[in-house]
This record gives structure tokens, C-alpha cells and sequence, in this order.
């Protein structure tokens, strides 16, 4: 008798957990995931993914017979005022199907950290977040890690600095119109290609340690104006003028972007999953998404 395919479910099929999936799928594993809408179920249908919808509000209907055969579980659904979503609707579910899983991830953020002046941070800091969506993400890591504690939900937990890639990069913000370059003195962001991203989660699916963080970035963390005119010279069009932060009209969330500032180590990675980022800094990533756009 064959045995089966690998299932992996996404709660969340969306632009990180889609890059997993479509090199999972080539590989022969089934893929099974939410979206929000009919819309983007019918997309994810043509990729051949199995689909259901889920919208945070309401549980997902059946949700004993959609997740059927799972072996692999991730969610990159983020908590909302009333917590996590997932947790909140199926948490009963996941503690039910955990001992039938052989890998669960969570899909986190760095900004779990919060802010530290610029110094660096790795898995092993306090988490110290600075604003409401960090504390969000806090609690929702708590709660992802009482069902491994309790139930033995084999989860690894990934925090992701800010995700580019094709059709989501500063390329596209100059092309648009919209990028607009900010100079807050002292100022760095950490960055993750999307391509990057699958690679980290693809190596832990290969060696899983349940109970772990990872941190996922760059080498480079780099401040924003830099990414901006590095992207205007690849298009060969002029920045857009140097704006000071305090004279920057900014709404409040762009604004809390700018709340916190650290590096943040990607050494983990590396050293226990031998991860090679192909894109080790923004220079590389935004190269290879044009020379892409151009093929």
C-alpha cells in the first residue's frame, strides 16, 4: 500500500506561507489552507491547493474533516484585539490532532523584541515589546506554546522581520509612486526575502526541534532611505527627496514602525539549521526581483 503524501495545512495561505507552498507541492506534499474570501479561495483552488474559508471571525466550518490527514501545520494568521484567532476558534482542534503531527510552526514577528536603541537582539532576549500589535503577537506566542507544553503541539516559532519580495519591495513603492524616504538618525529595520523565508521553514520541517524560535532576517539590517535610493538607482530614476522624521507626515501605523530600533541575529539559523540565505542583504534581494521582472 502507498503510503501517503505529506499535508501540509496553512491557517493563513497568504504571501509567506503560499512560497512554502508551492515548493512543497513541488516536491509531491498535498496543500491544504485558509483564506479570507471566495476571491482568493478560487486563486489558491487553481494552484491546486485545497481551500477553505476562514475569516477570523467565525470558525472554520468542519474543522475536524479539513484538518483529516495533516502531518505539517503552520499558521501565519496575526492576533487581532480579541487574540488569536486560530487559538481562540481552534485551539481544542490542534491540541486533538497534535499527537498525529510530525511539525507545527507559528509564524511571529521581531517586533516581539521591542525596541532597544539599535542593539542587538537574538532568541534568547526578554521579549519587550514596545507597542499593541507586539504585545498581541506576545501573548499569541504564549498561547501557541501552552498547547506544545500541554499537549505537545510539536511547534517552532518564527520571527520574521519585514517580508519583501517580488510584487512586495521597495521596487514596487518607487515604481507606484509611493516611496518616500524618511531620516530618522540612527535608524534600522531588519529585512527578509520571502524566497528566504521558505528556506528557514523548509530546513526546520527537515530538523525539527520543537519548543524553538528562530529569528528570520538578513545579514543587514539597513536603514529605510538606503533601501529606497538603492531601489531608485536599479530603475534608474532619481530618489524622492530626504523628509526628517519629525517633519514627516506619516499615519500612526507607519509611524510606529519607527517606535522601535535593533539589530537582530540571525546566527541560529545558520548554525542549527544550516540555512545559506540566498539574499543576504537588500542589495541582493532587489537585484534578483528585477533581473526576474525583466526575464
Amino acid at each position: 500500500m502507498t503510503e501517503a503524501a505529506p499535508r501540509l495545512f496553512c491557517f493563513g495561505l497568504g504571501y509567506s506561507a503560499q512560497a512554502l507552498a508551492r515548493r512543497l507541492a513541488a516536491r509531491g506534499w498535498r496543500i491544504a489552507g485558509t483564506c479570507r474570501d471566495e476571491a482568493g479561495r478560487a486563486r489558491l483552488a487553481e494552484a491546486g491547493c485545497e481551500t477553505f474559508l476562514f475569516d477570523g471571525e467565525q470558525p472554520l466550518a468542519d474543522a475536524p474533516a479539513a484538518l483529516a490527514g495533516t502531518t505539517h501545520l503552520l499558521s501565519s494568521v496575526p492576533p487581532g484585539a480579541a487574540g488569536d484567532p486560530v487559538l481562540r476558534h481552534h485551539g481544542g482542534d490542534l491540541a486533538r490532532l497534535a499527537g498525529r503531527l510530525a511539525w507545527a510552526g507559528y509564524l511571529s514577528t521581531t517586533g516581539v523584541y521591542g525596541d532597544r536603541g539599535g542593539g542587538l537582539v537574538d532568541e534568547e532576549s526578554a521579549l519587550r515589546p514596545t507597542g499593541e500589535r507586539g504585545r498581541r503577537r506576545v501573548a499569541a506566542e504564549a498561547g501557541w506554546r501552552a498547547l506544545h507544553r500541554r499537549h505537545g503541539l510539536p511547534l517552532h516559532v518564527f520571527r520574521l522581520a519585514g517580508i519583501y519580495g517580488p510584487g512586495r519591495s521597495a521596487l514596487d513603492a518607487v515604481r507606484a509612486g509611493t516611496a518616500r524616504r524618511i531620516d530618522k538618525p540612527g535608524q534600522l529595520f531588519s529585512r527578509i526575502h520571502v524566497e528566504d523565508i521558505a528556506t528557514v521553514i523548509e530546513a526546520s520541517i527537515a530538523r525539527p526541534r520543537p519548543g524553538v524560535a528562530y529569528n528570520l532576517c538578513d545579514d543587514e539590517p539597513a536603514p529605510p532611505q538606503e533601501v529606497i535610493a538603492f531601489a531608485c538607482s536599479l530603475l534608474g530614476v532619481p530618489p524622492p527627496p530626504l523628509i526628517p522624521f519629525a517633519e514627516a507626515d506619516l499615519a500612526p501605523m507607519a509611524r510606529s514602525f519607527y517606535d522601535d530600533n535593533k539589530r537582530v541575529s540571525n546566527a541560529r539559523i545558520k548554525s542549527e539549521l544550516g540555512v545559506r540565505l540566498a539574499y543576504p542583504d537588500y542589495r541582493a534581494g532587489l537585484r534578483a526581483i528585477l533581473e526576474a521582472a525583466g526575464a
